[in-house]
């Protein structure tokens, strides 16, 4: 049972790779954008930022889902 708990929380703590991969992929479109119209920077700067928040987010609620397995269920 312990290792199933083990497996559970590492799959619940892999959120943190698709949020790095995301935030990796929506910085470079910005910065291409802002390089194709750079008087938008100001709006795409917010989007983005809007937008890192939130696939961070989803990584920290991955990581204290990962935590309270562990202490829970452990």
């Amino acid at each position: 049972m312990g290792a199933l708990i083990a497996v559970g929380a590492g799959i619940a703590a892999l959120t943190g790779i698709g949020a790095g991969i995301g935030i990796g992929i929506a910085t470079s479109k910005a910065a291409e954008a802002i390089a194709r119209q750079p008087e938008a920077k100001g709006e795409i700067n917010k989007t983005l930022l809007l937008g890192c928040a939130l696939a961070e987010a989803t990584a920290i609620y991955g990581f204290v889902i990962a935590i309270m397995i562990i202490l829970f269920l452990g």
